[in-house]
C-alpha cells in the first residue's frame, strides 16, 4: 500500500531508480511472509538423560531487545531483514535507519505499525551522520539489548563486533564484499555475460554481493570480454526518475573512489574496454580488462559501477584468483560441467557461491552471511531463527532422585 512513497523516497534518498525500489518492495514483503512461516519453527527437543526419571529438554526462547541496523543501498530489503525474524521469534526491535535513507526506513516502521504490532515491539531511532558513533555505542551497551544486527561495511563492522565483545552481546554481520565472478573454458559464454552484466551492474554495482572481480579463462576471454564489453556499453543510464538501468550512485564520494581505482589501474596497464571516468553521480558501467593482482581495484571494494576482468589459464589459477581477498560474501561460477564448477564452487571461500546464476541473489530463506572479513552469523530461514534464540537446557525430575550425600 506504501509503494509510491517508498518508491519516491528510494530516488529522492539514494537516487536509484524506481525499479530498484520496486524489486526491493518485493523481496521485503517475501521476507514478512517468509518470517511468519518462521513462527512455527522455533522448536526444541527431547535429549535422552543419564539420569533417572529425568526429562531433559532443549528449548528455544526469545533472546529479549534486538538491535537491528541497516545500510541504504538495499534500504527496503535490508531495513525489512533487520527485523523480520527477530520479532517473528518472538523479540521486540529497536530499529536504527541508516542516516542516509531516514525515510525509507522509517517507512518501514510505519508500515508494520499500522499493520498492528503493538506499541514498543518496534522502536525507530534515527540521528545525524556526526552522532552515529556515539548512539551506536550507547545502544550496544545497553543491558538490555541481548541481539545486534549489523549489515555495513567491514570497518564499521568491526567496530560494531569489537562492542559487541566487550559487552558479550551475540551479533550477526553481513559485510563488505569482493564477489569473483569464474567463468571456466567450458562455460556459456552468451549465459555467464549475461549474468555478469545484471550482477556487476545492478543498482550500479552498490550491492554488498555485487561481481566485483570476473575471473575468466583465456580460452573463452576474447569472446567472452567482447561480449560483456559490448552488453556494459549498451546498458541505459541518467535520471533515476526515467527509464534506466543506472541511476545515479549514492554520492560524489563514489564517484572519486571509482575514478581513483580506475587511474590507478590504467596506469599499471588495465584496458578500459566499456564506460570512462565519470564526472558526475550518473556513472556509467564501466569495465577494465587485463586486471592484475597489484592493481587497487583487485583488492578494493568498489561499490560502484566499475569493475575489474582478470584473464586466467585453468581452473587452480581461477580459484587461487577467486580466493586472493580479505572477502567472502558470494561468488558464481560458470561452466557446462556441471560437476567440475561444482567442484571449483567448493574450492571458493564464500559464504554463498552459486553455479551458473550470478553473485546478486538473494531469497528470504535462505542462509545468507559470509567468512572472513564479509562477517559472521546468517540472516534467513531456520538459521535466523538460531541466531536470534537461546538455546536453553530445561529438566524435570520424575520421581525420587539418588544423591551421593
Amino acid at each position: 500500500a506504501k509503494a509510491d512513497e517508498f518508491v519516491a523516497a528510494t530516488l529522492a534518498e539514494t537516487g536509484a531508480p524506481g525499479h530498484w525500489a520496486q524489486f526491493n518492495l518485493g523481496l521485503a514483503a517475501g521476507i514478512l511472509r517468509e518470517a511468519a512461516g518462521l513462527t512455527t519453527l522455533v522448536r526444541g527437543e527431547t535429549i535422552p538423560s543419564d539420569v533417572p526419571g529425568s526429562l531433559a529438554m532443549a528449548v528455544r526462547q526469545p533472546a529479549g531487545v534486538v538491535l537491528g541496523m541497516a545500510p541504504w543501498n538495499a534500504p527496503i530489503i535490508l531495513g525489512v531483514r533487520a527485523l523480520a525474524t527477530p520479532l517473528a521469534v518472538g523479540n521486540t526491535v529497536v530499529f536504527k535507519a541508516s542516516e542516509k535513507c531516514p525515510r525509507i526506513h522509517r517507512l518501514i516502521v510505519d508500515a508494520l505499525l499500522e499493520a498492528g504490532l503493538p506499541a514498543g515491539v518496534v522502536n525507530f531511532v534515527s540521528h545525524a551522520p556526526q552522532d552515529a558513533p556515539a548512539v551506536v555505542e550507547a545502544m550496544i551497551a545497553h543491558p538490555a539489548v541481548r541481539r545486534v544486527n549489523f549489515t555495513g561495511s567491514t570497518q564499521v563492522g568491526r567496530v560494531i563486533g569489537r562492542l559487541c565483545g566487550e559487552h558479550l552481546t551475540p551479533c550477526v554481520l553481513e559485510l563488505g564484499g569482493k564477489a569473483p565472478f569464474v567463468v571456466l573454458d567450458d562455460a556459456d559464454v552468451e549465459q555467464a555475460v549475461d549474468a555478469a552484466a545484471f550482477g556487476a551492474f545492478a543498482n550500479s554495482g552498490q550491492i554488498c554481493m555485487s561481481t566485483e572481480r570476473i575471473i575468466v579463462d583465456e580460452a573463452v576471454a576474447d569472446e567472452f570480454v567482447e561480449a560483456l564489453a559490448a552488453k556494459a556499453g549498451s546498458l541505459p543510464v541518467g535520471d533515476p526518475s526515467g527509464h534506466v538501468v543506472l541511476g545515479s550512485v549514492i554520492d560524489a564520494g563514489t564517484v572519486e573512489r571509482c575514478n581513483e581505482l580506475l587511474d590507478d589501474a590504467v596506469a599499471a596497464g588495465a584496458r578500459v574496454v566499456a564506460g570512462e571516468r565519470a564526472d558526475s553521480t550518473l556513472m556509467g558501467a564501466t569495465l577494465l580488462d587485463g586486471v592484475t593482482a597489484d592493481m587497487r581495484i583487485w583488492r578494493e571494494e568498489s561499490f560502484g559501477p566499475v569493475k575489474s576482468i582478470m584473464r586466467v589459464a585453468g581452473v587452480d589459477a581461477a580459484v587461487a584468483a577467486a580466493n586472493d581477498t580479505e572477502y567472502g560474501l558470494s561468488a558464481a561460477v560458470f561452466g557446462r560441467d556441471a560437476a567440475r564448477a561444482l567442484e571449483v564452487a567448493g574450492r571458493i571461500e564464500s559464504g554463498i557461491c552459486h553455479v551458473n546464476g550470478p553473485t546478486v541473489h538473494d531469497e528470504p530463506q535462505m542462509p545468507f552471511g559470509g567468512v572472513k572479513a564479509s562477517g559472521w552469523g546468517r540472516f534467513g530461514g531456520e538459521a535466523g531463527v538460531r541466531e536470534f534464540t537461546d538455546l536453553r537446557w530445561i529438566t524435570v525430575q520424575q520421581g525420587a532422585r539418588h544423591y551421593p550425600f
